[in-house]
């Protein structure tokens, strides 16, 4: 990672939204072997690009508190239950993530599972524990609906399902944009907008922000698509090349690689407009933008 100004949110912010979550996880009464399961994939690193873009949100309102934290931390339990259940056999068969075996390889598939199971449902506990003098009931409600929508049928399982369904068949571009605003995007545009609502952004700035997050997923797929071809696997912490190998529709195959990249422009260049349209300075929004278009991992 290059972009000083994302280093220094990630040293401030992530070691606390890392806390936030194994403290959680290790102050629950539950069976050793699936505590276990879960810390290990929850320590196994990652760009924390999620809860970051909440706390970034936040912040850009003057208000980084333990409620974003929280919901921060909540967001990317999420993410880690997603990605324990894509590596499994069933799913994308993955042998590694970031650089580590994956969970099913070292705990089996099925205490991986069920870690998953138990992140994804600990995730809203976590949440529930804001104070009430941290947030109103009416906002942590809204949260904890809009959680649930980005996660499951609506937002990132469909995406999911679309995806496995469209894995024999060549996509239309449509079809796979659909796919990654909901897979990927759902979560990334949950986590602009939680991060605005904790922020008390107004309502104008809201709409701007969900502009803003839809262009930023799209490009950070259009981002990971271009790196499976060009992709360091030593950076990267997994192999490059699958999506080719198993003839899954991606920007790359229905652009070219350089039609891709050109794509990738565009939605930056939607994103930063969206964010000149803000009442307040956005900065650190406008550095994990152009740290998106340009990471190598």
């Amino acid at each position: 990672m290059t972009n000083t100004a994302v280093e220094r949110l990630l040293q401030e912010h992530v070691p606390v939204i890392t806390k936030t979550m194994i403290d959680h996880i290790e102050s629950m009464d539950c069976p050793k072997q699936i505590k276990e399961a879960m810390l290990y994939s929850l320590n196994a690193g990652g760009k924390r690009i999620r809860p970051i873009l909440l706390v970034a949100t936040a912040k850009s309102y003057g208000n980084v508190s333990q409620a974003a934290y929280n919901v921060g931390a909540a967001l990317e339990m999420i993410h880690t239950y997603s990605l324990i259940h894509d590596d499994l056999p069933s799913m994308d068969d993955d042998d590694y993530r970031r650089g580590k075996p994956t969970n099913h390889r070292v705990y089996g598939e099925a205490f991986a599972i069920l870690a998953g199971d138990a992140l994804l449902t600990e995730s809203f506990a976590l949440i529930s524990s804001i104070a009430e003098d941290e947030m109103t009931p009416r906002d942590l409600l809204w949260l904890t609906k809009r959680l649930s929508e980005a996660s499951g049928a609506r937002g990132m399982v469909g995406g999911q399902v679309e995806d496995i369904e469209g894995e024999d068949r060549s996509l239309t571009l449509l079809e796979l944009e659909w796919i990654h605003r909901h897979k990927t995007g759902a979560l990334l545009e949950f986590a602009v907008e939680a991060g605005g609502v904790i922020g008390q952004a107004p309502e104008r700035d809201l709409e701007y922000l969900r502009t803003f997050a839809k262009h930023l997923g799209l490009a950070f797929q259009i981002k990971d698509d271009i790196l499976d071809i060009e992709g360091d696997e030593a950076l990267i912490g997994k192999p490059t090349g699958s999506d080719t190998s198993n003839k899954k529709s991606t920007y790359p195959s229905l652009l070219t690689l350089e039609g891709a990249k050109e794509k990738l422009n565009q939605h930056i260049t939607t994103a930063e407009d969206a964010l000149e349209r803000l009442s307040i300075e956005a900065d650190d929004l406008l550095q994990i933008l152009h740290y998106v278009a340009k990471r190598d991992r």
